[in-house]
């Protein structure tokens, strides 16, 4: 290392230095230098500082009112300052900096007006000095580029004054880098920490629900073996009916949990599904229990479908349910496949359906006037939602002579599609 003349300079006014990481730097201080630090060209921009000017000292300082802290060094006059050291910061010229927001660049100390009786250069025994402020993209003075020599240097030179200017704008655009990527990651551990307490609501509205509306059916089957008189049979029959909507509710609150709070659902897609027994198997336990409604199928399923049976299966029974609870006349199942798809239509009579409110009746918890005391406005929202996740959609056409929902879905999904649906 050559000796610049520094270790005989007179240092007896010179502020102490801390050639280790100062204990006394507090979290933020520490923060910035680790932030420098960890920018791989920081290294090699220093290098080229020293290479360029002549100079055998320079620094990235981390600089604020009260401190002024070297974040990155390279010293090849035996300065004695290494990263995290620490000088007083009223006895540097970056204090300055700080306050005007402006570079300062001395060729020879001796010999300008401005700084040869300036107490900084003679406490720390340079002739040459430049120094270039490190704004952040939102305005912040983070604190400078600087370098230093004992000797004097032409430092005053559009070429070394740009080349300053840009090294200082990419530490800021590095630092500001950090920062976006830490905020990103903060807030993707705020999420894993949210995604376990969706899955806690989840586990909780499934469990603490369903067991309690479990034992009040059973109640109901019980009283039912016990051969009771007309009236309390009647009663029991409103208990049950009661406990099948519950039961419903719960379902629907459920997948909304699941799609909206807890990341979505997955598809139990069978590729070769025969979509027939599950469609018929909805329509017979509506047909028990709208026994005074009718309705007409017309299934053409001549080809397997890739898709989640069960899905599809209560797709149809929240379309077919909400046409029994608020249409007129028989409602109409139709199913049918070709090569590429299949489609699914609901159809009854009724009033028909405004086009502003039609435009809203996929969203969540939308509910009519007419439908304000029926369900939460859920059973739509999740059939359009089932139709997503297989890649397909769920539209309506209404007027005077009828409401049809109708559903088309791939009948081979894509490879590219995920596996997954979200609610």
């Amino acid at each position: 290392m050559t000796d610049w003349g520094f270790e005989s300079a007179d240092r007896g006014d010179r502020a102490p230095i801390d050639a280790g990481v100062s204990s006394a730097l507090d979290a933020a201080i520490t923060a910035d230098v680790a932030s420098i630090a960890r920018i791989d060209a920081i290294a090699s921009i220093l290098e080229i500082v020293c290479r360029t000017t002549g100079m055998g000292f320079s620094a990235v300082a981390r600089v604020t009112k009260e401190r002024w802290v070297a974040c990155a060094v390279r010293d090849e006059i035996a300065f004695g300052l290494l990263p995290g050291g620490e000088l007083s910061v009223k006895t540097t010229i970056c204090d300055e900096i700080r306050s005007s927001g402006q570079p300062v660049i001395i060729d020879h100390v001796a010999a300008d007006e401005n700084f040869r009786a300036h107490r900084t250069p003679a406490l720390y025994g340079f002739q040459s000095y430049i120094s270039m402020p490190i704004f952040l993209p939102n305005g912040a003075f983070f604190g400078t580029l600087c370098a230093i020599d004992p000797r004097p240097a032409k430092l005053n030179r559009p070429e070394i004054v740009g080349m300053f200017k840009n090294f200082a704008e990419l530490i800021a655009f590095h630092l500001d880098a950090q920062e976006r990527a830490a905020k990103q990651d903060a807030a993707l551990f705020d999420e894993r920490q949210t995604a376990e307490l969706r899955e806690q609501f989840i586990a909780v509205l499934g469990h603490d629900l369903r067991n309690p509306l479990a034992s009040i059916d059973a109640g109901a089957r019980l009283l039912l073996k016990q051969r009771p008189d007309e009236k309390t049979a009647a009663l029991v029959g409103h208990i049950q009916s009661s406990v099948r909507r519950m039961a419903g509710l719960i379902d629907d609150m459920l997948d909304f949990a699941r799609g909206r709070l807890g990341g979505g659902f997955a598809l139990n897609r069978d590729s070769d599904a025969a979509l027939a027994p599950a469609l018929e198997g909805v329509v017979n336990e509506l047909r028990a229990a709208w026994p005074e409604r009718a309705l007409e199928t017309a299934f053409a399923l001549a080809h397997s479908v890739d898709c989640d049976p069960a899905r599809i299966a209560q797709l149809l029974s929240n379309l077919a349910a909400n046409a029994l609870k608020h249409g007129r006349g028989p409602v109409r199942i139709l199913a049918r496949t070709d090569d590429d798809a299949f489609e699914l239509t609901v159809s009854n009579q009724g009033d028909p359906i405004p086009p502003e409110t039609a435009n809203r009746l996929f969203q969540p918890f939308f509910r009519t006037a007419q439908k304000s005391n029926q369900g939460l406005g859920l059973g739509l929202y999740i059939a359009s939602e089932i139709a997503r996740a297989h890649g397909g959609a769920l539209g309506v056409e209404s007027s005077a002579a009828e409401t049809r929902f109708t559903l088309k879905i791939p009948r081979i999904a894509s490879n590219a599609r995920p596996a997954e649906g979200r609610l």
